[in-house]
């Protein structure tokens, strides 16, 4: 069966999170990914430990599943003719170094699209292509801080603490990035010859500060602004985690009134049920307080086995071990095999193509230049030239 994105070729510049990430996505429903990657600055995930079977960075083989590489110094003169000749070939290109960074190189979006006019330009930054801070460098804690959501997203009176998941780099910048892209793709399709080069920027912190759904309107329609522990969602109800008497913890979202019944039942808490729907601080201090008192008597153990049973927003939290190997995780693919040099690793697995389309790790620098380059019209002497003037590898 073909896949939703065959027939879509992407030319790849990205290195590290936020864009290998998008064109990942891409590439696991059907898309043909080339990265072009500097043969004297390799991506700096390449070397982040652990690595798998391969002998490779784990990470590096996971984000660039799929993709072919393609070692070319794109600072030398004679890298901007072997791009044009791909660009007849490669009509998505994704990017994401420093606005200006490109243009210097001539392969900004107005060089390029002079040569493909049907051109779709992603450029992903921490900070998008104008405004007073688009020459900053960040990373995703700088972009989640500017966003306003990491000020309420913490417990009242403690500092602000670092999340496991990287939220701006890829619910901000990879995911709005694959979004902008099918959406111009299929802006394309539908004007044909009318349509014109599209260059979408996104800005992590722009993509950030979207994702305050839920409380933003508040604030910008009502002036009423989030504050930590102050709203239904963030700790200010008893939507919120709870410890068990062995130091593990519980979450829980029994919020709706059938949920919420069934839970002060579980739990032996009907004498103060009426409490979880007050507005005053004092009573939802109360209950959540006799919350806390009933999970610190028992196990973790002993909790799952009761909320196994209900259906009512209870779950346990799980180490990211235990989370693979739960039979959710196991009825809904969320790994899969992949092949490496070296034999099979497991990695994750898409989450909305499951095709079980099987594809190779992430390849070693440069492992396709050759045959792009042939594919391109390029003799081997030519090609033998350029490498020992070390435009490729």
């Amino acid at each position: 069966m073909a896949q939703p994105l065959h027939g879509l070729n992407i030319l790849d510049f990205s290195t590290l999170l936020p864009g290998p990430y998008a064109t990942l996505m891409l590439a696991d429903m059907g898309a043909h990914v080339l990265r072009v990657e500097s043969p004297s600055r390799p991506d700096l995930v390449r070397a982040l430990p652990p690595q798998d079977v391969s002998g490779h960075s784990a990470a590096h083989s996971y984000l660039n599943r799929g993709k072919q590489a393609m070692a070319l110094d794109l600072k030398q003169p004679q890298a901007l003719s072997i791009i044009k000749k791909l660009l007849r070939q490669y009509d998505v290109v994704v990017e994401q170094f420093r606005p200006g960074v490109m243009d210097r190189l001539g392969l900004g979006f107005e060089a390029l699209k002079a040569v493909n006019p049907n051109l779709i330009y992603c450029s992903i930054t921490g900070y998008g292509q104008t405004g007073p801070m688009k020459d900053r460098a960040g990373h995703d804690i700088n972009y989640l801080s500017l966003s306003g959501s990491v000020d309420y997203s913490r417990r009242k009176g403690e500092r602000p603490t670092p999340n496991g998941l990287q939220i701006a780099d890829i619910a901000g910048g990879s995911h709005h990035a694959v979004i902008g892209i099918l959406a111009a793709v299929y802006e394309r399709q539908s004007k044909g010859e009318q349509f014109q080069a599209r260059h979408i920027d996104i800005s992590m912190t722009d993509c950030a500060f979207s994702m305050n759904a839920m409380f933003a309107s508040g604030y910008l329609g009502g002036q009423e602004a989030p504050h930590a522990e102050a709203t239904m969602l963030n700790g200010g109800s008893f939507y919120d985690y709870y410890e068990t008497s062995d130091g593990r913890y519980f979450s829980v979202g029994a919020l709706e009134p059938q949920f919420l019944m069934q839970f002060c039942q579980a739990m032996g808490l009907m004498d103060v049920i009426a409490l979880a729907g007050s507005r005053k601080a004092d009573d939802i201090a109360q209950f959540k307080d006799a919350i806390a008192k009933q999970f610190a008597a028992q196990s973790f153990e002993y909790w799952c086995s009761v909320f196994a049973k209900l259906d009512c927003c209870v779950e346990p939290v799980l180490s990211f071990a235990e989370a693979t190997q739960q039979p959710l995780a196991q009825a809904r693919g969320w790994t899969q095999t992949v092949q490496t040099i070296n034999g099979e690793v497991t990695q994750l697995a898409n989450p909305i193509y499951k095709a079980g389309v099987p594809v190779q790790a992430g390849a070693a620098i440069g492992a396709n230049t050759d045959q792009i380059m042939q594919g391109l019209g390029y003799a081997e002497p030519e090609i033998a030239a350029l490498r020992q003037s070390k435009v490729i590898k």
